[in-house]
C-alpha cells in the first residue's frame, strides 16, 4: 500500500484521523472517484482477491472494480491509516438463496470512538455513509435505507427501492478468506452468474447515482429516475469515460455481447408482460 498514491486517487486532502469524520470522508471520496464495475469479468481477465493486486489495477491502473477489489482496498487504506478494520463476509439476497449466498459479498467492520460501524464502498448503489451498526432506519445521500438484526448473528441491510438488490446479509466475525476466494471465483465463472451475465457499473455522484447494466444508462435520485440507451460500441466506450471516468477502448469489443444480453432480457420482460 503506497498511502500518499491512493489517497491522490480518491483526491482526498484533508485530515487523516482515526475517527468517524474521516472515516466518512474518505468513503465519500472513494464512491465518488472510483466507480463499481465488472468488466474485467466480461472481457474474461481474472479478478482476485488479493490486495496488491487490487491496488495496482484501481490505484496505478485507475480503474474500478466490484466488492472484493473495492472494499478489499478500501480496508487495506483504512488499516494503513490506523482504523481498526475487520473484513467480514457478505450474503448478497440470503434472504432468498440462503446461505450459498455467504461471500459473495465482502463488507468492512470499523470501529471507532462513536461506535461500531459498516463501511461498504463495493455494493455499488449502497450507502454513500458509513452506517453505524444498529437496527432501524435511516438516510444516506437523500436514499431510505434501513438495518435489521436477523438470527444468529446476521444483519440486513435494506436497499433503496431503486436498488439493484434488494439486500445483503452480514455478520461481524472476520471472513472465512477461502470461501471469498471460492465465491469470487464462482461468480466470474460460472455461466449462470449474473455478472458473467451482465456488464455493470455503477457510480455515485453529487446529486444521486450513475447505474448502467448492458447498454441500459440510468441517472438515479431519491425522486426519481431518466433511461438513456447507447446506441452503439463507440457511444459505450465514451459513456465508460464522460460518466464512469474510465479510459477503456478495449470495452468496444463487448458490444456484441451487450447487445445480444439485451435482446434476452428484453424478451423476458415481453413474456412476462404478456403473463
Amino acid at each position: 500500500m503506497k498511502i500518499e498514491s491512493y489517497l491522490e486517487r480518491i483526491d482526498y486532502a484533508g485530515p487523516l484521523r482515526t475517527d468517524l469524520a474521516t472515516l466518512t470522508a474518505l468513503h465519500h471520496a472513494h464512491l465518488r472517484a472510483i466507480p463499481y464495475e465488472n468488466l474485467d469479468v466480461q472481457l474474461g481477465n481474472p479478478v482476485t482477491i488479493e490486495r496488491p493486486a487490487i491496488f495496482e489495477k484501481i490505484v496505478t491502473r485507475r480503474r474500478g472494480g466490484w466488492c472484493y477489489e473495492m472494499n478489499g482496498l478500501f480496508g487495506w487504506a483504512l488499516c494503513e491509516l490506523g482504523f481498526k478494520v475487520t473484513r467480514s463476509a457478505g450474503a448478497v439476497m440470503r434472504c432468498e438463496r440462503g446461505d450459498e449466498a455467504v461471500g459473495n459479498h465482502l463488507v468492512l467492520k470499523v470501529e471507532v470512538e462513536e461506535g461500531l460501524f459498516l463501511a461498504d464502498v463495493g455494493f455499488g448503489d449502497g450507502p454513500l455513509d458509513p452506517i453505524c451498526i444498529v437496527p432501524g432506519p435511516f438516510v444516506s445521500h437523500a436514499f431510505e435505507f434501513a438495518l435489521s438484526q436477523e438470527q444468529e448473528g446476521w444483519w440486513r441491510l435494506h436497499n433503496h427501492k431503486g436498488g439493484g438488490a434488494a439486500s445483503f446479509d452480514f455478520d461481524l466475525t472476520p471472513a472465512d478468506e477461502g470461501r471469498l476466494a471460492e465465491r469470487s471465483f464462482w461468480l466470474q465463472s460460472a455461466p449462470d452468474s449474473p455478472f458473467v451475465q451482465n456488464a455493470v457499473l455503477q457510480r455515485h455522484a453529487a446529486d444521486g447515482l450513475w447505474v448502467m447494466r448492458g447498454r441500459m444508462l440510468r441517472h438515479l435520485t431519491a425522486a426519481e429516475h431518466q433511461d438513456y440507451l447507447v446506441e452503439s460500441a463507440s457511444e459505450y466506450v465514451a459513456v465508460l469515460d464522460e460518466v464512469f471516468a474510465l479510459k477503456l477502448p478495449e470495452a468496444a469489443g463487448l458490444w456484441p455481447k451487450i447487445c445480444a444480453r439485451h435482446n434476452v432480457v428484453m424478451a423476458e420482460h415481453a413474456q412476462l408482460d404478456r403473463a
